[in-house]
């Protein structure tokens, strides 16, 4: 039985990893306790769960998607069978919102989950063997199932069963080992079947002669069952070898040869009959061949000029077809081009229709006439700049030479 506090490894000690091994064998009990074979493994077609399915160890295989979706199935079922309506998860679920239905009803139970979501995604290990065998125990209090101890029933041996029951082992051991030869170490230890037979009468005779009374044995059961396994090993039965044995089995084998030849005579007749009859059949039905076959000559010679001429139209269909393709290919290129004047005949005719092109020719051409006159403007700031400059260049060597012609006199009057 698992608890709820399952968790603290580290404080339970090292056998704490091994727990879950324990949980999962008491869940396999449980779930045979509510026969999930016939509720779950036959319903879903699946095999039966081994005692360490759930436990997840590094010795052991995994299928981490096999696990997860057997894990969601029995744990929807054991909800339900603990009284609460849960649907079926499929197996393209999501695998988070699944989880997490499963640990609300376990907490609806009462059951603690202190260990994330993820934990149960694997589809194996502690958590996974935790959370089924809660709800197992939910399931199995609604049915109403409750632990009590075993009551062990008190065994009484009887000294007369117990000595009839070594006598059948030792008979059915005496049995098996009178066909076997024996060895050459345990000669020593084989008692002799004459020997045996007059010991047997010698018992049987002082038996005989005994009261009764004696034949009531006081011996302890535990005392017989020691002294028979004691001496089991020597009651041996050896058969000694007869050298006639090979005459018995030449005779044999000649009696075995008549009744084989005398079957042989009967069987060869059986089989010379059955073989005129399937003769006979053969030739029948040979027979019954050439007249169906001359009876449908005519329908057959019908039925290969019906193929030749079925054969003629595929060659004139296929023909047919050829030139449709090509004439298609063309009629395609031809209606390509089409579309590509068309395109071109309206770009045209919108544009001759179109009066923007106008407008902008006489934008541009004010445009022009502006930049005409600012040009204008400009030279005739040129030219005047350079005929004043002109002009001043022309008074500066105008003054220079009336520099350069002063009279010498008035040179000298300085």
């Amino acid at each position: 039985m698992a608890d709820d506090n399952r968790r603290g490894d580290d404080e339970r000690g090292p056998g704490a990893a091994y727990q879950m091994f324990v949980v999962m064998e008491d869940l396999l009990d449980k779930l045979k306790l509510l026969d999930y074979e016939e509720e779950v493994l036959a319903k879903h077609n699946m095999k039966a769960l081994s005692r360490h399915y759930f436990a997840s160890s590094a010795y052991m295989p995994s299928n981490p998607g096999e696990q997860f979706f057997m894990f969601t199935i029995i744990a929807s079922w054991l909800i339900n069978a603990a009284g609460r309506p849960f649907e079926q998860p499929q197996e393209y679920d999501d695998p988070n919102a699944t989880v997490s239905n499963i640990l609300s009803q376990l907490r609806a139970f009462g059951g603690l989950v202190d260990f994330p979501p993820s934990k149960l995604k694997a589809g194996s290990g502690e958590h996974v063997c935790y959370v089924l065998d809660r709800l197992a125990e939910e399931a199995l209090k609604k049915r109403g199932f409750s632990w009590r101890r075993p009551n062990y029933p008190t065994e009484e041996m009887e000294e007369e069963s117990v000595m009839e029951d070594d006598a059948e082992l030792t008979l059915s051991k005496v049995e098996e080992e009178m066909t076997e030869e024996p060895d050459d170490y345990e000669e020593e230890n084989v008692m002799d079947l004459e020997a045996l037979k007059s010991r047997t009468n010698q018992s049987e005779a002082s038996l005989s002669s005994k009261p009764d009374n004696i034949l009531e044995s006081n011996m302890d059961a535990a005392e017989w069952n020691l002294e028979v396994e004691r001496v089991l090993p020597q009651l041996k039965v050896t058969i000694r070898t007869d050298h006639k044995d090979w005459r018995i089995h030449v005779d044999q084998m000649h009696q075995h040869k008549d009744g084989i030849k005398s079957s042989l005579k009967e069987a060869k007749g059986y089989l010379d009959k059955l073989q005129e009859e399937i003769g006979k059949t053969l030739e029948k039905v040979g027979s019954r061949e050439k007249y169906i076959n001359n009876q449908l000559e005519h329908l057959i010679q019908d039925y290969r000029s019906a193929q030749s001429k079925l054969s003629e139209a595929k060659e004139c269909y296929q023909q047919g077809s050829g030139g449709v393709t090509e004439r298609t290919r063309v009629l395609a290129e031809i209606t390509e081009e089409l579309e590509k004047v068309k395109q071109e005949m309206e770009e045209k005719g919108s544009s001759m229709s179109d009066g923007a092109p106008v407008v902008k020719i006489k934008q541009s051409l004010t445009k022009l006439k502006q930049e005409i006159v600012q040009m204008d403007i400009r030279i005739g700031v040129v030219e005047h700049t350079l005929l004043q400059a002109k002009l001043k260049e022309k008074s500066n060597m105008t003054r220079d030479m009336h520099a350069t012609n002063i009279p010498e006199p008035a040179i000298g009057a300085y």
